[in-house]
């Protein structure tokens, strides 16, 4: 199949030819515009570590997903982030944003798998209410 020409960077005064779009120098940076936890949750970031911390120590710093402990995760690999606070149901599918029973520390892994599945769903749910009449 034939593919298009490349063509000038869509932001204005940029010379630079692009397959489309905007260039690399001025693509937006994935999560910009994104709310912080506070905004979107209505917690300090104070008031997450608290929680993260409570939860922690309710679960014996583990994931509740894999079981992994956080100390063997360190000290499989140092450079490895350590253990997330999530919402075992998200917020948007009717999680409770403080509620301890929907809180749970993931692992990096874990927590990307889930976020894909959630952002599917929610991709789904907008498909859905775009079809309705």
């Amino acid at each position: 199949m034939p593919t298009a020409p490349p063509s000038r960077c869509t932001e204005p005064g940029c010379r630079t030819l692009t397959p489309r779009g905007k260039c690399p120098a001025h693509q937006r940076p994935g999560w910009a515009g994104r709310d912080d936890k506070a905004a979107r949750y209505g917690i300090s970031s104070g008031r997450w570590r608290t929680l993260k911390a409570r939860t922690g120590e309710r679960d014996n710093w583990t994931c509740y997903r894999c079981g992994i402990p956080q100390d063997q995760l360190l000290a499989d690999d140092p450079d490895a982030e350590p253990l997330q606070l999530d919402h075992i149901t998200p917020v948007a599918e009717g999680g409770s944003v403080e509620d301890p029973d929907n809180l749970g520390l993931i692992c990096v892994p874990c927590h990307t798998a889930k976020s894909a599945a959630e952002a599917a769903r929610g991709n789904e749910r907008r498909r859905a209410r775009r079809q309705q009449p």
